[in-house]
């Protein structure tokens, strides 16, 4: 890995504010060119930045983005790269089709279109771009680009299908499935699996820090979710939430909050038909099936 990174910026042309820095993997100096340049709304420039120290924080829009665009290259882990006061840092954007701008010029910048060719698309306003933008991660796939940001962390036999949603700082380690959301500072192990509409509650929630993360082989069932961390080989059952707080009957019969269960492998979280209680049973976790393996390894 190169020491220092030679990044394409896009400023805005007048008031001098960062919108966006790509850092090729090659480290060499590519410019970029976009219709928001040639009318005159951004400039590009090139930047050099040294690689930053991991447990510092950054300083910089240009700083922000080297450590996201490490984190989509698999060069960190998620939550191993200080990215407090990112938000600070980072300017809203409207993402546009004919180059990033900041949302108050957007006017200007459909004025200055009427006598080109071309319809204005603004899929998103926000901090952070789609990740296959600046990073294309290598045996992937990602069904819907805009629901993956730059910052995600998407280990190769990773399948993201059109409703999963990765973004910054969170994601896989291996073959994964990722039908539902993964926020941030959430880690998935190898052939985990997250099923449709399902979510994990990330370092976001509430203005948390607790690291929740999905062990291997372990599964989420469609419209569920998780605010613990699972061990290997666990299943949640399709439907249920278990937050932190939530009240788990264990094996033993002993009833705990799920907290105290957070992290430990071979556990079944199912809700008791009958009586409505929440209740975990020891288990196999691999008993539901497991990964496609064609599926992955095709990637």
């Amino acid at each position: 890995m190169n020491s220092t990174r030679i990044g394409h910026r896009y400023r805005d042309a007048a008031s001098g504010k960062a919108l966006d820095v790509w850092f090729p993997r090659s480290n060499e100096a590519i410019e970029r060119h976009c219709l928001a340049e040639k009318l005159g709304l951004i400039v590009g420039d090139f930047v050099t930045l040294s690689l930053p120290s991991p447990n510092r924080p950054p300083t910089s829009a240009e700083d922000v983005y080297l450590r996201l665009h490490l984190l989509s290259e698999l060069a960190f882990r998620p939550n191993t790269l200080n990215l407090d006061g990112l938000f600070d840092l980072l300017n809203n954007v409207a993402w546009t089709s004919v180059g990033p701008v900041l949302p108050s010029r957007v006017p200007e910048l459909r004025v200055k279109l009427q006598h080109v060719t071309h319809h204005l698309g603004i899929p998103s306003i926000d901090k952070f771009p789609r990740m296959t933008d600046y990073v294309v991660p290598e045996g992937v796939r990602i069904a819907d680009a805009d629901r993956v940001r730059l910052g995600a962390h998407l280990s190769p036999g990773t399948t993201v299908m059109h409703e999963g949603f990765v973004n910054f700082n969170a994601g896989t380690l291996g073959e994964s499935m990722i039908e539902g959301r993964v926020t941030p500072g959430v880690v998935m192990g190898r052939n985990a699996d997250v099923g449709a509409g399902a979510s994990i509650m990330g370092t976001l929630s509430g203005g948390g820090k607790q690291v929740n993360s999905v062990g291997e082989r372990s599964l989420i069932g469609a419209n569920a979710g998780i605010g613990i961390s699972l061990g290997d080989d666990c299943i949640v059952e399709a439907g249920l939430y278990v937050t932190a707080g939530s009240k788990v009957r264990t094996p033993g019969g002993k009833v705990v909050k799920a907290r105290e269960l957070s992290g430990m492998s071979g556990l079944l979280f199912r809700r008791n038909s009958q009586s409505g209680s929440i209740e975990c049973v020891a288990t196999d976790g691999r008993s539901w099936g497991g990964l496609n393996d064609d599926l992955h390894q095709s990637n």
